[in-house]
């Protein structure tokens, strides 16, 4: 997500691609890229969740189906949202929800592979929402500047 993106606009995001594909991504895990993890309106609609963040160089490391030159130019990672996403949920995740994008923000959503007797008995995620950058406008405090 862009800096200073609203929590208020990130939950309504989160909300209409859930309500859109009938998802429950109360207990999803979040991820994104790793420098937008103290992001005080991502902490905010995600709480009490904490944010997972990963470097530019793992997330460029992911084949997603929407890379982008753009986004690549501006984070040094082709993808955020669904690279995030998948990573999160871990080895053999699939991609349910593309990225979409709204108000400076993009979210996807991955499904784990397969949860784990434990992850069933404790209810525990089985989704993992991936966030970034909408436009994926450059970081002034950022190293990464587009080319």
């Amino acid at each position: 997500m862009r800096p200073g993106v609203s929590a208020a606009a990130l939950r309504a995001l989160l909300r209409r691609v859930a309500d859109e594909h009938g998802l429950d991504l109360d207990h999803a895990v979040v991820a994104t890229l790793d420098r937008r993890t103290s992001e005080p309106g991502l902490l905010q609609a995600v709480a009490p969740r904490t944010p997972r963040g990963y470097p530019a160089e793992q997330l460029a490391a992911v084949v997603v189906p929407t890379p982008s030159d753009r986004v690549a130019a501006a984070t040094g990672t082709p993808a955020v949202a669904e690279a995030a996403a998948l990573l999160a949920a871990g080895p053999g995740a699939v991609l349910v929800v593309p990225k979409t994008a709204a108000s400076g923000a993009t979210v996807a959503v991955a499904r784990l592979a397969r949860a784990t007797r434990v992850a069933r008995a404790m209810r525990m995620a089985r989704l993992a929402v991936g966030m970034a950058p909408s436009g994926a406008a450059p970081d002034p405090s950022s190293d990464t500047a587009p080319g």
